[in-house]
């Protein structure tokens, strides 16, 4: 007996010594997992969601953009030794102070500022080959982080994908172009931001297979002016093959907010107000603050620095490329919400509605008040809020959407979003305002301060996670459990994103063919 209990305790302690072995051996595999091998380096992550995602933040995919690298070409990262931290956001790039509900984790703005983050599921391995989706922050061109917490990568990698977030060069130190920097890169200028989009693409190529990700099923997708650079890069020969979809939510640059100015226009009134800092030279305006080139930037009256046809990342105005079909044949899945600019609506009444049509609109006037109708102040204020929304951003998405369709040779997938928030903190009422779709996209409701949200806003969040997840997948939205997406073929069919998704064919052609024959300012 003694020896039967003898034995028994051997056993006992064997198994207790291979469970720890298994347990020290998991925790290895586990804390293995986090290091990834770089192009530049070893850099070392965090799981976050409870342990479901893995996260690598602040990973530089280009040189700092200081000195002599100040509105240049982005330049590859110099490599490291050791293991990199990769537990926190890199810097925002410098940017003033424009939007309250533009919330930041990051350590503050800096020139220093070109890194990227990537988000996998923890059972991710280079053998996964898992979709990849590359966001492009909004912001007009001037603002935005990868580190906002409303596109945090906790949720959507558990779809079954690996999340990519970037920032890119804002603002005047993005987009300047003059025709002295044109000089220096051999006739072209401008476009940094967008070069900065086109590296972290290559960064992606190169290194998202070590992550679980596959270099070979990419989709880009952006926001307001994230959908523009994705209407652009379609249209770039310099990021041709660098990815093999794309999504773009509120905005795409057929648009007057963010005209494709010729570079000789563009190099003059950057000139004008380069002349204005007091500086005589590049080389002096490269040694200027930061600070004080911002605080220009950002006064009354100053250049709004935005794309520009340079002729080379862009090498034609954009509605040439896409009429002539030389634009990135790939799928697309586009849209834009119900209430994307209500500033109109203030105050509104049927008289004032029809004295602006009147004014704006001159002998058109009637037709606008047939498609934009005004008979009652409720009715007018819902036409003026529907106005300014397709002035601002649907009209010009809309015609990205009709030129891809026409040319592009790919399945086009249109939506329109329609369920009004509940109100919160920065965004009193309840509307589907501009940017509202993001939290949903990314399955980070909770991120938005003071909002309390209903059964509906996580169902729909839920849906459109699957709906965009699928279409990385597989170019297709569609998948089990989910009601039926169509193709925006000949019959005009889309979905509405509401409580109830459904499906049917465009009933608002008829305002963006109206608007197609003139679009006058507001």
């Amino acid at each position: 007996m003694q020896i039967g209990m003898r034995a028994a305790c051997a056993l006992a302690a064997t198994g207790l010594a291979m469970g720890i072995a298994m347990t020290k051996q998991a925790e290895a595999a586990h804390i293995d997992s986090l290091t990834v091998k770089t192009a530049q380096g070893k850099v070392h992550g965090k799981t976050i969601s409870d342990g479901k995602i893995k996260a690598f933040l602040g990973l530089p995919y280009a040189a700092t953009p200081v000195g002599e690298l100040r509105w240049k070409p982005p330049q590859p990262p110099l490599p490291w030794k050791g293991v990199r931290d990769a537990t926190n956001f890199g810097a925002r790039c410098a940017q003033n102070r424009i939007w309250d509900d533009m919330i930041f984790q990051d350590s503050g703005p800096s020139e220093d500022c070109l890194f990227l983050n990537v988000y996998a599921p923890a059972d991710a391995t280079p053998n996964s080959k898992l979709p990849v989706m590359f966001w492009i922050h909004g912001g007009a061109y001037e603002a935005g982080s990868s580190s906002e917490p409303r596109h945090n990568g906790d949720f959507l990698p558990g779809k079954g994908v690996v999340l990519v977030t970037i920032n890119y060069r804002l603002g005047v130190f993005g987009f300047l172009a003059t025709a002295e920097l044109g000089r220096e890169a051999n006739g072209a200028s401008g476009n940094y931001g967008l070069m900065d989009m086109a590296a972290a693409l290559e960064w992606v190529k190169a290194n998202i297979g070590q992550f679980g990700g596959d270099a070979e099923n990419v989709t880009i997708f952006g926001e307001s002016a994230g959908a523009d650079a994705v209407c652009v890069l379609m249209a770039s020969p310099a990021a041709r093959g660098l990815f093999h979809k794309a999504i773009g939510a509120s905005r795409g640059m057929f648009s007057d907010l963010f005209p494709s100015y010729n570079l000789e226009a563009r190099e003059k009134e950057d000139g004008q107000w380069v002349a204005t800092l007091g500086v005589k030279s590049l080389a002096e305006l490269r040694a200027l603050p930061a600070a004080k080139i911002l605080e220009a930037a950002g006064a009354k009256g100053a250049v709004r620095f935005s794309p520009v046809a340079d002729g080379k990342l862009l090498t034609e105005p954009l509605e040439a490329t896409y009429a002539s079909g030389r634009q990135a044949h790939l799928p697309l899945l586009a849209g834009w919400n119900r209430d994307e600019d209500n500033s109109l609506a203030d105050s509104m009444t049927a008289e004032k509605w029809k004295a602006y049509a009147a004014e704006h609109f001159k002998e058109r006037a009637a037709e606008f008040l047939k498609l934009y109708p005004g008979e009652t102040d409720e009715q007018a204020a819902r036409s003026a809020a529907d106005f300014g929304g397709d002035s601002f951003v649907a009209f010009g998405t809309w015609k990205w959407i009709e030129a891809q369709r026409k040319t592009g040779e790919s399945p086009v997938y249109r939506y329109h979003f329609e369920l009004a928030a509940p109100p919160s903190k920065y965004h009193s009422g309840s509307f589907a305002f501009h940017s509202d779709d993001i939290e949903y996209v990314f399955g980070t409701l909770d991120t938005r301060p003071g909002a309390v949200w209903r059964p509906e806003d996580r169902k729909l969040s839920e849906q459109m996670m699957d709906y965009w997840t699928n279409f990385a997948k597989t170019g297709d939205p569609n998948g089990p459990g989910l009601p039926a997406w169509p193709k925006y073929g000949k019959d005009d069919e889309m979905i509405h994103l509401d409580s109830v998704v459904t499906a049917g064919r465009d009933t608002l052609r008829s305002r963006y063919e109206f608007l197609l024959k003139g679009m006058p300012g507001r």
